[in-house]
This record gives structure tokens, sequence and C-alpha cells, in this order.
């Protein structure tokens, strides 16, 4: 497991704040803002798009927006990733400087090439919020899939499914190479439903989740996805501990 955890009240809170920090000290040049999906996500960009309106600390016009992962659905679908990420922030915080789906429509793998070459254009991906499945997945990087074992620096995005079809649709996801290129990676972990993958990955067991290096990378976590075990060190109102 690399990076700093954090056990925290509230994931969503932590997540606000950090990003809102981390945004907001990239003026004025901006910031590139990877996202994410899922109902952790969905909480943590509504309390971020509370906490940074408009005309608050963080100037959204500054702001380039990517994912880290994509379902291959219609950008209106119930499950994209896009779409959550336009009803609980970007539709509330005003315009950003640029939008970019990870997933239109069309051939996947066609797709998975144009978001590699617009990755690849990036001087640095500086914020890249991931999650993590009950199953120790993140983005769309799963156990057993071709998607985990790239290992190529130049293999930004590619396809990927999940081979034992707990998670369904075929994805569009950054390899963990890609990955690695970002200055901060902040993982949102929350409730009991995680407790058992992060107390794998904190063993050091190889999941997905726990392959992932970066310039710095954050976990923020609360107390009922820790569960029990050695207590991180106390650093006021949320713990730390350094793993790696």
């Amino acid at each position: 497991m690399n990076g700093t955890v954090e056990v925290v009240p509230s994931v969503p809170d932590a997540f606000a704040r950090l990003a809102t920090d981390i945004l907001a000290a990239a003026e004025p040049a901006g910031a590139s803002l990877f996202l994410s999906g899922g109902p952790t996500a969905r909480a943590c960009y509504e309390r971020l798009a509370a906490v940074a309106p408009p005309g608050g600390p963080v100037d959204w016009s500054a702001i380039d927006v990517f994912w880290g992962d994509e379902r291959c659905v219609p950008i209106d679908d119930p499950d994209s990733n896009h779409r959550l990420a336009v009803e609980t922030l970007l539709g509330r915080v005003g315009p950003v400087r640029s939008d970019h789906p990870m997933y239109d429509g069309g051939d996947p793998a066609q797709a998975a090439a144009r978001y590699e070459a617009l990755v690849a254009g990036l001087a640095s991906l500086d914020l890249l919020h991931l999650g993590m499945g009950p199953d120790g997945h993140t983005a769309s990087l799963f156990a057993g899939s071709e998607a985990l074992e790239v290992d190529d620096p130049a293999r930004l995005v590619v396809q990927s499914s999940d081979p034992a079809a707990r998670n369904p649709h075929d994805r569009l996801t950054l390899t963990l190479p890609a990955i690695a290129r970002a200055r901060t990676v902040v993982f949102t972990v929350q409730g009991a439903a995680r407790r058992d993958a992060l107390a794998r990955v904190r063993a050091g067991e190889d999941l997905p989740a726990g392959r992932v290096q970066a310039g710095r990378v954050i976990w923020l976590v609360d107390e009922e996805a820790w569960g029990t075990g050695p207590p991180p060190l106390d650093r006021g109102p949320a713990h730390a501990e350094e793993a790696g």
C-alpha cells in the first residue's frame, strides 16, 4: 500500500477540503482534475460544490476536467460517470475551462486511443480522484484484467472489463502508468463494505488499488472502512499513518 492514510470523520468533507486547497493553489495557471464515479464520488462532488461554489476559493474557469475511467454507455445514461459529475459538481460550479468526457459513443478502442492522445498531451495530471470497490479494484482496473497488467509507459488509456463479471459494462480506464504520472492521487474509501478490501490492501495483498503509485497518494478513509487494527497516528480531527 502506497501513500498516506487519513482516517477521517467524513470522507466527503475531507475530500472537499483537500481538493479545494489543491485547485485553489493552482491559480493562475489552472489545473487538470480527473474525476471518478460511484456513490462515494457522488457524495464527494456534492460536498465540493458546496465548499467551492462559483465565485468561491476555486477559479473553475481555470480547471480542465477529465475522467479516470468510464463505462461505455451514452453520456446521459444513469451509469455514466460523466453524467454523475455534471449532476453533482460541474452543473453547480459554473463553466470550467474544458470538459473532456472519456466516452461519448462509437468504437471503444477508438475512444481509448483518442483519450490516450489527449492525456499524453497534458503537461501534468494535477489531481486524480480514485475510489476502491469491495473487490479492491480502482478506476476500471480489475483483478485478472489485461488492463491491470499494462506496464508500457506509453499506454495511458485502454479498454477494460471485469473478468469476474461483478461490475457491468465494458469500460475505458487510465492504466497504472498513466496514474503514476499524477501529482496527487486521492483515494476516497468509506463504509463497512470496503473494510475487507482495505484490510487486504493494508496487509500488502496484491489488489489493484494497492498497486497505485503517483507523486503523492492520499487515502481518505472513514472509521467504518478502517475497522480494527493498529491505530494510526493521531493528528487532531483526522488520524494518519504513512504506508508503503
